[in-house]
């Protein structure tokens, strides 16, 4: 440095830097490194920034006077600066000879000032509104500008003249400039043209937030004041941001995820390839004895041993590659957070020593607080955005996966189906999407904790030299005794899911059949079933919490006995080693730090061992085998058939025996076809097979144009009458009247409180079947297919109504006269008016023909007429026995209008036929006289008062009430409920433990104190004994009291509070009134059972263990340093005030938000429910890219709530 900056400027001066009360740095460092580090930084960065920028182009901002003021003073500073560097040359031309360090330091300076104007234009083109890089820039020039400003006036004041006037005088611009441009960099320009910001209706502030509002979470504040004044509601949420929308996460991970699969499959193929070098024989064609060749038996064996070791796709990979990369960015925040923890222990070493030094500058003390103040501000900021970016991961995870699961449940086979209920599918969403949600939140810890372990050790090396090997020994010890307890732990955690899942598919089986359940009153056996699942659960709970309060005990110790050891192993060894203050809270505040990642590490562990849980059955759900898209060939235009079945054979599973075999049908197109057979023949699989739901073993099938498809369980949204019709079609006014009138609908609406726009339950549950069932004819009549798949709709249905359906809907002279309609029906009065017959026997093709043709061949259809024509007339009989008993009075022009069609008909069965005349002037419901009579009688009064019925508010339209919210603060009643259920005295008894144990682990801090002011008196040898006992007395009673506690609250009390809530939950569900089940989702309540129970069972215990672990520390130290040192409490008596505003402040909106995210989270598993209930209508109609739409909105509007949530935690 002196050939820079000459002789005469020495570049580092200890006297006059360190050894003085004013303390200077030397003109020579001042000019050099000062000058040279915002350079520097600037250089280093902009290759990676310009980079980056030429990648993320987000549009182009205008010119603004901001813009303007940035660029000129940038050209200023680059001018100032290089007017230095022509003053120097100057005064060479003078012959006043300066050192080089006059030339290179402007020159340096004047190019990053025009390299800072470029980016400043450059981002401006690019769409950058706030520059980190820029402001981090002018930050440290400023920062290093204020040494020399400092100086200069020192310089100033103690000689009577400036000496350098010009450079004196530029130096003051240049820090003037500089500031300005710190100032200006603190705001935001605006945001760029054709942006989507500024469509959105209420967008993120996040997306327009300045660096130093993103650094701070200050664009955060706005919904906190909001939430702090009134609670919040779902409308004052902010948008989702786009890069975590659904639209962005799902497809990313579903793109990983395939590409396992791929990989997967050819690494199979490739594993075939090397087993079988020959194909093995055809079993078909394969002759027994052969000698050379494999037996059936012998190829089975090879093809079970290639499944068992077949490659399986892995979804971590998956997961992994779509997510890490972000991850990343938060574990490198972490390894930063990491390092300055270790700052704070060596400024506290060198803090203890200034203060027993003699004749130092007083400026070294307040340097050092200051230092330690802004490491822990700094820390505190890095560790923020690390939680940050591991929050968003984990919320990016949840969303991906629940996407994931919903597309797949869209297309997995009917075997799979078997194997994945819909209890299981949504606990997969709900509890096994959360435990990857919690394991990204510490998931860096499974690195940094042994790097903050190494860490500490080598400072505590440092201190307390070879003695720190005791302590290792401890940590080493308890590495084994872990490792069993976290293997053990999975087993159960295993267990418990199975419970887990058996119950909630018991539940839903419950709430899906809660009216049969009613009416049988079975509620108390079937809740004796979920109680003994519930029991077995617990149990397995139980065992968990016992290996749970084990490993607790071990790691909450281990810093302690880590400690003891050292310092006992210290102080014996040898007698020269003395415990002074010193080397004992420098150890001390080492082993604080050390306590961190050593309770974390079991939790973490905890953690991924649930996680790989929730991996292996998330990954075994996506790896079923799916439907093949291609089984139905729908793009068949050569053939005048829309229908067409060549040779088909089909299965429901792979391993099933087939269940339709050589099927040959081709329906001709515009043509009425009835499909005819006994129970169980095959007729619904056959329309199964043409809707591509079954597997396909043999033949071609094709469908000519769409499919309209009405199942035999009609499938009802809970949405209104008239969504259900349109089912995402536009609104045709006379399109929709007239689909009403042929579905006999019309009546109907009059019956109903809101008309057409009255909310229909989950399931239909306030929908007769057959309402039902013309509210599924009408969805298929209003999409205008071309080919109709009618799965016996007649049946369900009165029989006068059945007659109106076929003559104005699917008959001949119906409204879809012309269309290709497939009819599978039992009513035989129907068949002389359809186009051709198909007869299903055994799964096969018996007959095909017309009515007539068919009557007269004397075969399986001449039986199924003379069985289906006796049971008719039985039936019929019975009701009119029931008719003539109740002498209920029918309209006399109920079927006036009617010709009845057997006159037409060929004889079937006189006596039957004679009947049927006998019975053409009833028109009534064979099952339900009354009620149809009592309807008709209610329709007409109806009609009377309907002015009346408009009026009546628009609320008895909405049948499913929206979830309600609590708002404000938890009522104290809450707490006190799960005070009761845990037991009020063994509550205070648990509180009681806690203070205890907190008081131990205070008193053992206050021994060593104690202890290490033996070092001043010179009496360390004399008490060693006792002072190492005491010391290990205290650290045991903690470790005993937190194992009592642990079991004591986890394994008995909070295990108990989870029972009681469960027993009063369910029961409270069962004995609801059926009205109740009407307006509830049962996805509402499914979420009560699986992710709020969950919650109860698991989470609850670790929070009220967290907070009264912190509430009794801080209580304890707070009154040790009020009896220590009274001064104190006039410091603590505002902060405590401080932190109180805060605390309220901040909890208002923090708790609403938790409301709102679990009230929006029901919808998602509702909706997934009520999906998986219809699957195949949806395929049938191809709406599966509009319900995973809907799907996503739900899931983004949950996430709308968690991510102000997780912000509100920084």
């Amino acid at each position: 440095m002196e050939r820079l900056c000459g002789p005469e400027r020495p570049f580092w001066v200890a006297n006059q830097t360190l050894h003085t009360e004013r303390p200077d740095l030397p003109e020579c460092f001042q000019l050099s490194v000062l000058s040279w580090l915002p350079c520097i930084y600037l250089w280093a960065v902009c290759p990676i920034y310009l980079f980056y920028l030429k990648k993320n182009n987000r549009g182009y901002i205008m010119m603004s006077i901001m813009n303007r003021f940035k660029t000129v003073f940038g050209l200023l500073l680059w001018i100032v600066c290089w007017i230095d560097l022509f003053y120097t040359f100057h005064e060479l031309r003078q012959g006043y000879s300066q050192p080089p360090i006059y030339f290179v330091t402007p020159l340096v300076l004047g190019m990053t000032m025009l390299l800072a104007t470029f980016l400043i234009q450059f981002e401006r083109l690019r769409g950058v509104q706030s520059s980190g890089v820029l402001f981090i820039f002018w930050f440290l020039s400023v920062l290093c500008a204020i040494v020399p400003f400092r100086s200069k006036i020192l310089q100033a004041s103690s000689q009577s003249e400036v000496t350098d006037k010009l450079r004196f005088t530029t130096f003051y611009f240049y820090f003037g400039l500089v500031v300005c441009e710190l100032i200006l960099c603190c705001f935001n320009e605006k945001p760029p043209l054709f942006s989507n910001v500024v469509t959105d209706p209420n967008p993120c502030p996040e997306t327009t937030a300045g660096f130093l509002s993103t650094l701070t979470f200050w664009w955060f504040t706005s919904m906190a004041i909001k939430g702090y004044k009134m609670p919040l509601e779902a409308k004052d949420l902010w948008s989702l941001n786009q890069r975590d929308s659904s639209k962005v996460m799902v497809p990313k991970l579903m793109k990983e995820w395939e590409k396992e699969q791929c990989k997967a499959k050819s690494e199979q193929n490739l594993s075939s390839q090397a087993v079988y070098s020959k194909p093995p024989p055809s079993t078909t064609n394969h002759v027994g004895g052969g000698g050379g060749e494999s037996s059936p038996e012998e190829v089975e064996v090879l093809l079970s041993n290639q499944k068992a070791a077949q490659h399986q796709p892995s979804f971590l990979r998956a997961l992994i590659k779509a997510f890490g990369p972000y991850f990343l960015i938060g574990s490198a925040y972490k390894v930063l957070q990491d390092i300055i923890t270790f700052v704070n222990p060596q400024l506290l070493r060198l803090l203890i020593s200034f203060t027993k030094q003699k004749d130092v500058p007083d400026w070294w003390g307040y340097s050092l607080a200051f230092l330690m103040f802004f490491t822990a501000v700094l820390q505190t900021l890095i560790l923020h955005h690390h939680f940050q970016y591991c929050f968003v991961t984990g919320m990016n995870v949840r969303t991906a996966i629940i996407g994931a699961i919903y597309r797949k449940s869209l297309v997995i086979t009917n075997a799979a189906k078997r194997s994945s209920t819909v209890g299981e599918v949504v606990n997969l969403m709900s509890v096994d999407a959360q435990r990857f949600m919690d394991l990204t939140t510490f998931l860096n810890m499974l690195w940094s904790a042994p790097l903050q372990i190494v860490l500490a050790l080598y400072f505590l090396w440092q201190n307390l030299g070879p003695s720190v090997l005791a302590g290792v020994a401890v940590m080493v010890m308890l590495i084994p005794f872990n490792s069993v307890i976290a293997m053990k732990t999975r087993a159960y955690q295993v267990e418990q899911m199975q419970y887990k899942d058996s119950r909630i598919k018991l539940m839903n089986e419950i709430l899906n059949g809660i009216k049969v359940l009613k009416l049988y009153a079975w509620e108390n056996s079937f809740k004796e079933k979920v109680l003994a699942i519930r029991q077995k659960e617990l149990n397995v709970l139980r065992k968990t919490a016992y290996l749970g309060a084990l490993a607790t005990m071990a790691w909450t110790s281990a810093p302690f006995l880590v400690a003891l050891t050292t310092f006992a192993v210290y102080v014996t060894v040898d007698e020269n080693n003395i415990l002074d203050a010193e080397k004992a809270f420098v150890s001390l505040s080492l082993f604080n730090i050390l306590r961190f990642p050593l309770s974390m590490l079991p939790q973490v562990i905890s953690n991924i061992v649930q996680a790989s849980v929730s991996l292996k059955r998330i990954q075994g759900f996506l790896s079923h085998d799916e439907l093949d898209p291609n089984s139905v060939d729908r793009k068949n235009t050569a053939t005048d058939y829309s229908v067409t079945v060549i040779n088909g054979k089909f299965t429901w599973a792979k391993e099933d025996p087939p269940v339709l075999h050589n099927i040959n049908v081709m329906v001709p197109q515009g043509s009425l076809l009835a499909v005819v057979g006994h129970v169980g023949c095959g007729k619904s699989s056959l329309i199964s097979a043409l809707l591509g739901e079954v597997e396909k073993l043999e033949g071609e099938v094709s469908v000519k144009g769409s499919v309209a498809y009405v199942p035999q369980q009609a499938w009802i949204q809970n949405a209104t009458l008239r969504d259900n019709i349109l089912f995402g079609r536009p609104f045709n006014e006379q399109k929709y009247r007239c689909v009403l009138d042929a579905c006999a609908l019309t009546p109907d609406l009059d019956v109903l409180p809101g008309g057409d726009m009255t909310e229909i339950g989950e399931k239909g549950i306030n929908l007769s079947g057959g309402q039902r069932q013309r509210v599924s004819l009408a969805r298929a009549l209003y999409s205008d297919a071309d080919v109709y798949l009618l799965d016996d709709p007649l049946s369900a249905v009165d029989s006068h109504v059945a007659k109106h359906i076929f003559d104005n809907l699917i008959g001949p002279e119906g409204v879809l006269k012309g269309k290709t309609r497939i009819l599978v029906t039992h009513g035989i009065s129907f068949l002389p008016q359809v186009d051709n017959i198909l007869v299903m026997v055994e799964g096969r093709v018996s007959e095909m023909g017309s009515y007539q043709e068919l009557l007269s061949q004397n075969g399986a259809f001449s039986e199924f007429l003379r069985n289906y024509a006796l049971e008719d007339i039985m039936e019929e009989d019975e009701s009119t026995d029931e008719l003539i008993e109740n002498e209920e009075l029918f309209p006399d022009d109920a079927l006036s209008n009617h010709t009845d069609m057997v006159d037409n008909e060929p004889a079937v069965n006189e006596a039957k036929r004679n009947f049927m005349r006998q019975l053409s002037v009833i028109s009534a419901d064979g099952e339900k006289p009354r009620s149809r009579s009592v309807r008709r009688h209610g329709c007409s009064q109806r009609k009377h008062s309907e002015p009346q019925e408009k009026q009546k508010s628009h609320e008895t339209e909405k049948l499913i009430q929206a979830e309600t919210t609590e708002t404000g603060r938890v009522k104290a009643k809450v707490y006190l409920e799960y005070a009761k259920a845990v037991g009020p005295l063994l509550s205070v008894f648990i509180c009681f433990l806690y203070a205890c144990q907190s008081a131990a682990a205070i008193g053992a801090n206050i021994w060593l104190s104690q202890w290490t002011n033996d070092a001043s008196k010179n009496q360390t040898q004399e008490n060693v004994h006792m002072r190492v006992g005491v010391y290990a007395a205290l650290g045991i009673a903690q470790g005993v009291l937190l194992l009592v506690n642990c079991l004591l609250c986890r394994a008995y009390s909070m295990l108990r509070a989870a029972k009681l809530m469960h027993r009063n939950m369910l029961q409270g569900v069962l004995r609801a009134p059926q009205a109740f089940f009407e307006s509830t989702p049962s996805g509402r309540l499914l979420n009560r059972f699986s992710k709020d129970m969950d919650a109860i069972d698991s989470h609850i215990p670790d929070n009220i263990d967290i907070w009264m672990r912190t509430f009794w520390y801080t209580l304890n130290v707070l009154l040790i340093c009020s009896a220590l040192t009274p001064m104190f409490l006039i410091v603590i008596a505002p902060l405590m005030v401080f932190y109180w505003w805060v605390q309220r402040f901040y909890v208002a909106t923090s708790r609403q938000l938790k409301r709102l995210e679990s009230v929006s989270r029901s919808p998602i598993y509702s909706h997934f429910s009520e999906t998986v209930t219809g699957t195949s209508v949806i395929r049938a109609y191809g709406r599966q890219s509009a319900f995973v739409l809907m799907s996503d909105m739900k899931v983004d509007d949950n996430q709308k709530s968690y991510y102000p949530g997780i912000v509100s935690n920084r």
